[in-house]
């Protein structure tokens, strides 16, 4: 099949058509961080495959595709084609000639999720309590109750100190058996804006009678009032509901579902939209882990409610696509919906206590191909084909290179590939995830070289007589362009990008154009109780 192309302003322009699209930026995480349309969805190069058939399921959506005008798009959509993908169009240009048609461009991560939370702040103004007055009620021994809405890895890495991990939306699930009374104040922060914004919020839509406070700024306006943050703290397990509890999220979940005119499905139902032709239908599953296992739903990708709305890009990446939230009594899921329909999210709740028959239910398989990692060697083989010359390109991504390398590796992202081998190389072994590998042996095989799997295991490749360097080196920015640069130490210690960081997420509404405004929905929630 040919491969269409199209122009920046014909692609701005399908956007905003109301049918699903997909729209992937394949440059590497650096690249993108620094700016990229708002709407764009990060799936580089060096991973494509598997990440676009996670990120667009069906393999007839229209996929755009948008590179720095240096032919890897031209490459990504040779690839998708072989992947199965039917519909692929290129950005004539890339970047720069979305840039010269004077269309904006937005630095950072998960963009649209983050200016919604800037349009919720601005529409619904929910109260906001800034670090000195929290720290004078701790020390004045006020009574409050203070939650980090934030998933336990990033609560490991800072939290204030006292802060317990209830991570978004989950809170408002767990309400009754974490926060004793109808008086007491709550406190909710994040490592910025955003999901203390979106937490407070989720307790006004449920009628919470509690004052209920987003910390100003999270932890990096903590920090930046010369407050000191908890490092390497450990998430205590989420409370278990009772009966009572449980029946108490149902109930909220039902008056949110009918207030809000949500949708709320059945498993046949689910069902048939999953099998649905010309439709792109996910399905997300926002229990705990120890739930999910309780009464699995096979198929389902097991989803952070809190994360969802905060991270949808990494999720989705099909505009207006079709969004079926799995919940127990399904209040995550409500909460969840209203805020990913305000992002141009079609969405359907279904509760499992509410849905006998869940065993029917199922995703149906993707006639789409991803390739696979070739041939894995063992660490001793790989070695000993090493001692004869045979190369060993490193995929790994770059955290992982400065922990630990092995003599003799060069470490390569999948564009540099053939071109850093020598001419007349044969074989080559690879050293990375899955993902890395698979996506590099293709541009391999294309230039008739075969390709092997070594798996990243220092200590085996050091058994096996393999030296490994393990002293931690840093890249540079110029060597790292699978990281994200963009105020990147902002939780290190670093003022100032912290105080860059903030800005820019407070004024991401104010580039917005007239469409792009217009993409995004309104949250109907009341004023506080």
């Amino acid at each position: 099949m040919s491969v269409a192309v199209v122009t920046a302003e014909a692609a701005k322009a399908s956007l905003h058509a109301g049918e699903e699209i997909a729209f992937l930026d394949v440059r590497e995480a650096a690249a993108f961080g620094e700016g990229h349309p708002l709407f764009a969805v990060p799936c580089p190069f060096s991973r494509l495959e598997l990440s676009a058939v996670a990120l667009v399921p069906r393999s007839d959506c229209p996929v755009l595709l948008m590179d720095d005008g240096d032919g890897t798009a031209d490459r990504a959509a040779r690839r998708l084609v072989a992947c199965g993908y039917t519909d692929i169009r290129v950005i004539e240009g890339g970047l720069p000639a979305w840039k010269a048609a004077g269309l904006q461009v937005f630095a950072g991560v998960n963009v649209p999720s983050k200016t919604l939370g800037e349009l919720l702040e601005h529409d619904h103004h929910p109260r906001m309590i800034d670090a000195g007055t929290l720290e004078s009620w701790r020390r004045e021994g006020r009574a409050h109750a203070l939650f980090d809405a934030r998933p336990p890895s990033e609560y490991a890495k800072m939290r204030i100190a006292g802060a317990q991990c209830v991570p978004n939306v989950e809170l408002a699930h767990r309400l009754d058996a974490t926060v004793a009374d109808e008086t007491t104040p709550i406190v909710i922060t994040c490592a910025g804006r955003t999901r203390g914004i979106v937490g407070a919020l989720t307790l006004r839509a449920i009628g919470v009678r509690n004052p209920v406070y987003a910390l100003e700024n999270g932890t990096q306006g903590w920090a930046l009032a010369g407050l000191p943050l908890d490092r390497g703290a450990r998430a205590d397990p989420m409370p278990v509901l009772d009966e009572a509890q449980a029946q108490a999220s149902r109930t909220r979940a039902q008056r949110l579902i009918a207030a809000s005119q949500l949708s709320q499905i059945a498993p046949p139902e689910a069902g048939a939209y999953l099998g649905e032709a010309g439709r792109t239908t996910f399905l997300f599953d926002l229990r705990s882990a120890g739930e999910r296992a309780a009464k699995p739903v096979p198929g389902a990708v097991p989803a952070l409610a809190g994360q969802l709305i905060q991270a949808t890009d990494q999720y989705v990446g099909v505009r207006h696509a079709r969004l079926i939230l799995i919940d127990d009594t399904g209040l995550r899921a409500a909460l969840a919906g209203l805020f990913l329909r305000a992002l141009g999210f079609e969405v359907q709740v279904l509760a499992l206590d509410a849905a006998p028959g869940m065993d029917g239910l199922s995703v149906p398989s993707s006639p789409l191909r991803p390739p696979v990692p070739p041939r894995a060697l063992t660490a001793g083989a790989a070695w000993g084909q090493a001692q004869k010359g045979v190369p060993v390109l490193d995929l790994r991504i770059s955290a992982d290179w400065e922990t630990w390398r092995l003599e003799g590796a060069r470490r390569v992202l999948r564009d540099e590939l053939p071109g850093t081998l020598p001419p007349g190389t044969l074989r080559a072994i690879l050293l990375g995830d899955a993902a890395a590998v698979a996506a590099a042996a293709c541009e391999l095989r294309a230039a008739g070289i075969a390709a092997c799997w070594l798996q990243p295991d220092p200590d085996a490749c050091a058994a096996a007589g393999w030296p490994v360097d393990r002293v931690r080196r840093r890249m540079s920015r110029e060597e790292a362009r699978d990281r994200v640069w963009f105020v990147h130490d902002r939780h290190d210690g670093n003022a100032e990008a912290s105080r860059q960081y903030l800005a820019w997420e407070m004024n991401l509404i104010n580039q917005l154009d007239g469409a792009e405004r217009g993409a995004f929905g309104r949250v109907p929630i009341g004023p506080p109780a």
